[in-house]
């Protein structure tokens, strides 16, 4: 079999992981990194649709993976279901559950799907988005409708704070054009976990949840990132509090695309969080989270293709879950997710033993991997229960000697 993945970062590291120990004899992933070792690199950019469906066609690759929202985005399931190539993942017109932050909110209170309260308002509707801060209790959550790499979304703990985010977001000082309208919504308190869904039309079959830690230094404090480190599962959610989230949250909202003529296809991640009235929906990604995906895809017995060519074929499928728990530590450039340098030279990755590592972004200079993004390696660890696997992941990261990246070292430390 011949597989392909779209996307050049941990998440699409480990999902070409997770294809070569299923057994799968050739994965290639485009553009990919070179800490991918597992996969042959393709070097075409995610969002080169034409370039990748004509790849695809040439070198006759039976199962395509879509990675990134952009790609999604960019329409590459729609250009390749065109060509008679199986992609799995949403097409762009079921993407916008990610794509735009006011099309899920429409379709949350179209369907009753619980969230927080909002309001919607564009680049002319300035004033009138100043006018609801004023209506509105702090602190606020403003958040640019569309694609800004997870960094498009601000909690603001004062109504000054709050004003002078919309204009930076409306007058594109901050997003550009993802911020051409923006969301402004309740805060929600309490405690927020991860869970992903393989669907395809009205069949959703959900994965083990994760927690997902977005602030940059211990104690959640400092900026937020696009994940400092995750675990699965999340011993503060209940198997109560995640079956509701699959009556009140999952099914419907797979029906609901169904209903809306824009059925899905893919992974559905959505962002929980747990409230006194039940769990609620922060936000909805339409491919595989990062980095839940690399604390998540370890634990899944079943082979990912044959998972997959079953959805696509409408099939029922059954997915067998190892009972091991997963912690995982990124290590990232210092200054992210601000300003960061790039090009420090990483050793000791060879010396690691009984982890995965993924490479977020790293480059091979000269024969040695060196930094190259904010997020530069996530290494995971499995164990019989959060803490033997707590353990492990901190004792092993601290062979990687780089003088030019940092980690928390709380993950998972208060569960």
């Amino acid at each position: 079999m011949k597989v392909l993945v779209i996307g050049r970062g941990g998440r699409e590291h480990a999902i070409v992981k997770k294809f070569k120990r299923d057994g799968v004899t050739e994965v290639f992933c485009a553009p990919g990194n070179p800490g991918m070792r597992e996969a042959t690199l393709v070097d075409i950019e995610e969002t080169q649709v034409a370039k990748l469906t004509a790849w695809a066609q040439t070198n006759k690759i039976d199962l395509t993976v879509v990675g990134p929202e952009m790609a999604l985005m960019a329409g590459v399931v729609d250009a390749f279901d065109a060509a008679g190539l199986k992609a799995f993942g949403p097409n762009k017109a079921a993407a916008y559950i990610e794509g735009s932050k006011a099309f899920a909110k429409r379709l949350m209170e179209k369907y009753n799907i619980p969230t927080a309260a909002y309001g919607e308002f564009n680049n002319t509707q300035v004033e009138e988005a100043l006018v609801f801060l004023d209506e509105q209790q702090m602190p606020i959550v403003i958040k640019a409708d569309g694609l800004a790499a997870g960094k498009g979304v601000v909690i603001c703990q004062t109504l000054d704070e709050a004003k002078a985010t919309v204009k930076d977001m409306l007058t594109g000082a901050s997003f550009g054009e993802a911020s051409a309208s923006v969301v402004i919504e309740e805060f929600l308190d309490g405690e927020e976990f991860s869970l992903m869904s393989f669907v395809a039309g009205d069949q959703f079959y959900p994965m083990p949840i994760a927690r997902d830690y977005k602030r940059a230094y211990d104690g959640d404090k400092g900026l937020n990132t696009g994940g400092m480190g995750a675990h699965s599962p999340h011993p503060l959610i209940s198997d109560e509090d995640i079956q509701m989230a699959l009556e009140k949250v999952v099914k419907p909202t797979v029906q609901a695309m169904m209903s809306e003529g824009t059925p899905f296809t893919g992974i559905l991640y959505a962002g929980l969080i747990k409230t006194a009235e039940g769990p609620k929906v922060i936000e909805f990604n339409a491919r595989f989270g990062d980095p839940e995906t690399e604390v998540v895809l370890p634990l899944l017995e079943t082979p990912l293709a044959t998972t997959l060519l079953g959805l696509l074929a409408g099939k029922e499928v059954q997915l067998n879950w190892l009972n091991d728990q997963t912690v995982g530590i990124v290590l990232a450039a210092k200054g992210y997710p601000a300003n960061y340098a790039k090009g420090a030279v990483i050793s000791g990755l060879e010396q690691l033993e009984d982890v995965d590592v993924y490479h977020m972004g790293t480059e091979l200079v000269d024969g040695e991997v060196v930094t190259n993004g904010g997020r530069v390696l996530f290494v995971v660890a499995k164990g019989h229960d959060l803490a033997i696997a707590r353990e492990k992941v901190y004792t092993e990261i601290k062979k990687i000697d780089c003088d030019d990246v940092f980690y928390r070292s709380d993950i998972a430390g208060n569960v």
